[in-house]
């Protein structure tokens, strides 16, 4: 995922506030006391589709003075193809850049001198854009975001100049990064056919081709109000807000709807090496095993089993690599949520005087006595209240609400699947732990970097 601006994080002590959007503070702490109440079967939320096709989801929250409106589209590096690689992370920088009634770089400083503040992320799956905003600026912003969908200029001029800092981007997170190298390594080696195979931020040679036809293109298919979900969160008056929408979003019309993404990654049958050469201090192992997607069960298992390994100095990884072994940095997991099968990574940075062959030795020693051994019912106990402080500090805000709730419409369908995921993390067993990490920990599933620093 790729996110166009740094963002604040908020500290953990307000967690104790949290409310999980409309859902009562009980409910939310449930999930730490292991309580059994039923939640509630839908967010007190309303929703409404245009005749165009865009969906609206709106929820009151009068706590702050202060709007979230979040902007969804269905479109990520997935929906790509070879030689426009990179041109959906491009169309998020192109949506800043000027259009019907906004002219070139008019959104930001608009909306900045009204007290405002915009982002946006491109992922695999989705684009999304963002703006956090005082409550008396509402009709201000749906003006602002409704131009660019209805009327993106998409100026030659910009085109050009905003591509040339996409490929300053990938030049720093990717060509002169060596994580982002690995990353980028990885996804080449795992995926043989799907288009997670090639990276968010595009292939350079594409970067320097793509034109502004295929911008146009690309932005008549992809952003259109058919495809996309608007989500307004915060301190406003559902009635009139409902106006406001159909005000400035009535007029756009539907486009032909993209089709799906029709290609399915081959199971592995072997486990894939490949060695990465570059300029580094220490060496290096990234290791990629292929996951459901998000809508399997497995996936909670998988998460919490990502806690297990390495949220914490008490961790799987970090005890082994880092403190008794003494061979490792850095040893960290991460389970990833996707609309199609994904990886889960297990990421160490070796020692100077160490190898990457040791580091990942002790790797598959420590995930061998899981599938073999399971986990201790105190480990299982820790990583579902990480689970549940994370997953809920992400909630505290207005931005992190209206952000939930796309994420899970885009994933689910039905943002309502936020409110089912306390009862399946709750249910995630130690041997569901255990099954999991035998399932999919094979090693003929596995694809592995190495990084051998050079000077």
């Amino acid at each position: 995922m790729h996110l166009c601006k740094s963002r604040a994080r908020r500290s953990l002590a307000a967690l104790a506030l949290v409310v999980l959007v409309s859902v009562p503070l009980a409910y939310a702490g449930a999930l730490n006391a292991g309580e059994t109440k039923a939640a509630p079967a839908k967010l007190a939320a309303t929703v409404e589709t245009l005749k165009n096709g865009l969906k609206v989801i709106l929820m009151e929250d009068h706590s702050v003075p202060v709007i979230s409106r979040w902007t969804f589209y269905r479109v990520g590096s997935e929906n790509e193809r070879p030689g426009i690689t990179g041109i959906s992370h491009f169309m998020e920088h192109m949506m800043f850049n000027g259009a019907g009634t906004y002219g070139p770089k008019e959104f930001d400083r608009i909306l900045e001198s009204n007290g405002g503040y915009s982002n946006a992320f491109t992922s695999e799956d989705m684009t999304g854009y963002y703006e956090d905003f005082a409550s008396n600026v509402l009709e201000l912003c749906i003006d602002l975001d409704s131009d660019r969908m209805k009327s993106l200029a998409l100026d030659p001029k910009y085109v050009v100049s905003e591509m040339d800092v996409v490929k300053e981007e990938r030049r720093m997170r990717t060509d002169n990064s060596v994580e982002g190298a690995m990353y980028e390594e990885l996804g080449a080696l795992a995926y043989k056919a799907h288009p997670y195979g090639w990276p968010v931020i595009g292939w350079m040679s594409d970067l320097e081709k793509i034109t502004r036809d295929d911008a146009v293109k690309y932005y008549k298919t992809y952003y259109a109000p058919n495809n996309a979900i608007l989500i307004i969160v915060g301190d406003f008056d559902t009635k009139k807000a409902i106006e406001l929408v159909h005000k400035y979003y009535d007029d756009i019309p539907a486009q032909t709807p993209p089709g799906p993404v029709r290609t399915v990654e081959p199971e592995q049958l072997g486990e894939r090496r490949a060695e990465l050469h570059k300029a580094a201090e220490m060496p290096a192992v990234l290791i990629g095993y292929h996951i459901p997607d998000v809508k399997s069960n497995d996936i909670y298992a998988l998460d919490v089993l990502q806690y297990v390994l390495s949220e914490g100095e008490s961790s799987r990884l970090y005890r082994k690599l880092v403190r008794d072994l003494g061979i490792a940095v850095y040893a960290g997991a991460n389970a990833s949520w996707n609309i199609a099968p994904a990886l889960f990574t297990v990421d160490v940075k070796a020692k100077p005087d160490k190898t990457a062959a040791e580091c990942e030795t002790a790797v598959y020693g420590i995930l061998a006595d899981i599938a073999a051994n399971g986990i201790t019912p105190a480990e299982l106990a820790k990583a579902k209240n990480q689970v549940a402080a994370n997953f809920y500090r992400s909630m505290q805000t207005v931005n992190g609400k209206a952000r939930k709730i796309g994420t899970y419409e885009i994933y689910f369908g039905d943002f309502n699947e936020i409110l089912k995921v306390r009862d399946r993390y709750q249910a995630v067993t130690a041997d569901d732990v255990k099954r999991v990490a035998g399932k999919y920990f094979a090693p003929k599933n596995r694809s592995v970097v190495t990084l051998v620093p050079e000077a």
